[in-house]
């Protein structure tokens, strides 16, 4: 934009006005400027002004006419149509976009040259250091699982973190941003902060060395008595009511109030935390907490529900807070759980009551863990069964408030995938290893600081082949879903694999399911050169994401080919068949379980509480008239579609192919 001297008549007209200037050359002006709606401002350093033609509409119908009154601006440039006034001290050394209302603020600065939160360390999982993650704009949450749990890798590392240095720097500057369309209003002190487009800052305490990347698809908030230092805060975030944080990255609509505090901590892709405390967590995509005197602290989460009064230890009172800890994706913790680190949990696992033995139930997954007389009970497989797994795999994607088109984090949803099946095949040989150990008389039997009681054992593996037998009957039949499947030759063909990638373990990256090979690789390419910006690193991870489906079918079909016992050359319809039988009983079943599970929420036992002055009769109308009938519940009507549609699909897929 071109600017122009101020002129010797509106120089007089803004001093008439109340305003000052140490030197009034120092200022340029929009070529259409006048001066008519800046009052009483004290000018210093260089200044550039935009025009003031519009008006802004506050909340409740007041309009205001743009424009500043009360200041004191110091190296300042200043788009159109701003609303500044009130300052108590001075805004200095801010580039300030258009359509901007700042009112009622203690001051604005920079001072130095800053990163704007961009570089910070976060000594995540370990608050003695170790697994630092640098933090910046685009972090992603698969970027900080690298950083932060590959340091067996000291090459790949120290790449990692010259590439968040090396784009800190670029965003280095001693002049800040404010963007277009921001509003700030009632602020206390807000020192070295870029604040992006379409911004809301409503009654914050004290903003320090960080980074709010809001825009205008989907528009960051902070509100009252928020203090943050050495921060960065993502799209579409709400960071409100007395939050505190001290060295964390908030990533894409998170919503962090009610007074949370966190210390050292990232917390990705629609994380939730109310009321408690954080410190050195790794929250992935979907960590929830809410409850008061809930802390979540050196331990990695994601698809996490927290249970008020959760906590855990990451020390053995001798050396101090040392020790760190993993719940796999899915995980639930009930009230007042606690679990002494270091310990790992498997995935879609719930843990009740309070383990003081460092477990590991990672080949466990869809498990209980029970505290039963200070000791640790294992239910494997147990919550393949619950219905509140199955609703919580259905609400995660129905709950992703990332409206940005620019998505930081890759999520796969899915609850069943190469990585919790391998994990099964892994816990039918142990189940089955302490069987053949033990004896299948044997009333229980010990894993991992764990006791599985020979019921639970049986149950375990029954769940688990049932799962497996789902798993890997939706891969088939989406594979074969748009084969005309006229001989057996067009089958083998299209059951022939896109790609060989994916064929060995797989890994969940914070989020993103991926084979561990195609990480390995992304890794040599780091520690090679071939890859040196945070931006190609990304571009690797949306790739994989991408192309999950076709990965997973390569992993699928080799274990379907070693499950049933089959050859990819030999393969027959009446194979198929087989395969797809398997899988509509397993499904049908498994889904029976869950009605009979979701049928406990509305047993006669559940009605305590209700028609609290009435008798049986009142008591029952008045639970139906809050919690509905059973057989009108959503989940449930739900269920018994899914039930009727499983089976209608198996079946059409085996008439089909009963006609070769």
């Amino acid at each position: 934009m071109s600017y122009r001297d101020l002129t010797a008549q509106e120089i007089e007209i803004l001093k008439s006005q109340g305003c000052n200037a140490d030197d009034w050359n120092n200022i340029m002006v929009h070529p259409d400027f006048k001066p008519d709606y800046i009052k009483h401002v004290n000018f210093s350093g260089v200044i550039k002004l935009g025009v003031l033609e519009e008006e802004f509409t506050l909340p409740g119908g007041l309009r205001k006419h743009s424009g500043i009154r009360h200041a004191c601006l110091h190296n300042c440039e200043l788009g159109n149509n701003v609303l500044i006034e009130n300052i108590q001290n001075y805004i200095a050394n801010y580039r300030i976009g258009n359509n901007v209302r700042i009112q009622n603020i203690h001051h604005l600065y920079v001072e130095g040259e800053s990163s704007f939160g961009n570089g910070v360390e976060v000594s995540v999982l370990n608050e003695t250091g170790g697994r630092e993650v640098i933090i910046y704009d685009k972090l992603s949450a698969h970027f900080a699982y690298i950083l932060s749990f590959y340091r067996h890798r000291p090459v790949l590392i120290k790449k990692l973190q010259d590439m968040v240095k090396s784009y800190a720097k670029e965003y280095t500057s001693d002049i800040g941003c404010i963007g277009d369309n921001v509003s700030i209003v009632n602020a206390g002190a807000i020192k070295n902060v870029y604040i992006g487009d379409y911004a809301e800052i409503e009654g914050a305490r004290h903003l320090e060395n960080g980074s709010i990347n809001s825009n205008e698809y989907d528009p960051v908030h902070i509100g009252y008595s928020v203090m943050a230092y050495d921060f960065v805060i993502c799209s579409g975030s709400r960071v409100e009511d007395g939050t505190m944080l001290t060295r964390c990255f908030v990533g894409q609509s998170c919503q962090l109030g009610h007074t949370y505090s966190a210390s050292d901590s990232l917390f990705f892709s629609n994380c939730q935390g109310e009321n408690g405390e954080a410190c050195a967590l790794f929250a992935g995509p979907y960590t929830v907490t809410h409850h008061k005197s809930t802390l979540l602290i050196a331990g990695m989460f994601s698809f996490m529900n927290a249970g008020s009064g959760s906590n855990q230890s990451n020390h053995m009172y001798k050396l101090g807070p040392i020790h760190q800890g993993i719940v796999e994706r899915g995980g639930k913790t009930t009230s007042n759980s606690y679990i002494l680190w270091p310990a790992r949990i498997g995935a879609f696992s719930l843990i009740m009551g309070r383990h003081y033995h460092n477990s590991d139930t990672s080949d466990m997954p869809f498990s209980y863990l029970i505290e039963d007389k200070n000791e640790s009970v294992l239910v494997p497989g147990i919550n393949l069964r619950s219905v509140g797994t199955i609703r919580d795999a259905q609400k995660f994607p129905k709950r992703d408030r990332r409206k940005d088109p620019e998505k930081l984090d890759q999520i796969n949803f899915n609850l069943l995938s190469p990585y919790t099946i391998q994990k099964m095949f892994k816990a039918i040989d142990i189940l089955n290893g302490l069987k053949d150990t033990c004896g299948e008389t044997s009333g229980s039997y010990t894993y991992q600081s764990c006791r599985i009681k020979s019921t639970s054992l049986k149950r375990g593996l029954k769940l688990y082949n049932m799962a497996i037998n789902k798993f890997l009957g939706n891969s088939i039949i989406s594979r074969l879903r748009d084969c005309p499947c006229t001989n057996d030759e067009e089958i083998r063909a299209r059951l022939k694999p896109d790609t060989t990638i994916g064929l060995h373990e797989w890994s969940d990256i914070a989020g993103m399911l991926a084979p561990r090979s195609e990480i390995d690789r992304l890794i040599d390419d780091i520690e090679s050169d071939k890859i040196t910006h945070v931006s190609e690193m990304n571009e690797v991870f949306q790739e994989l994401h991408k192309n999950y489906y076709s990965l997973e079918w390569t992993w699928a079909w080799d274990k379907i080919q070693q499950y049933y016992n089959l050859s990819a050359d030999t393969i027959t319809a009446q194979d198929i068949i087989s395969i797809v039988s398997r899988w509509r009983d397993a499904v049908v079943e498994l889904d029976k379980m869950i009605y009979e599970d979701a049928k406990k929420e509305f047993s006669l036992s559940s009605h305590t509480g209700f028609g609290v002055d009435g008798d049986r009769n009142q008591q029952r109308t008045d639970f139906e008239q809050v919690r509905g009938l059973f057989e009108e519940n959503a989940f449930v009507e739900t269920v018994l579609k899914h039930i009727d549609s499983k089976t209608k699909l198996g079946e059409e897929l085996i008439n089909r192919l009963e006609k070769l």
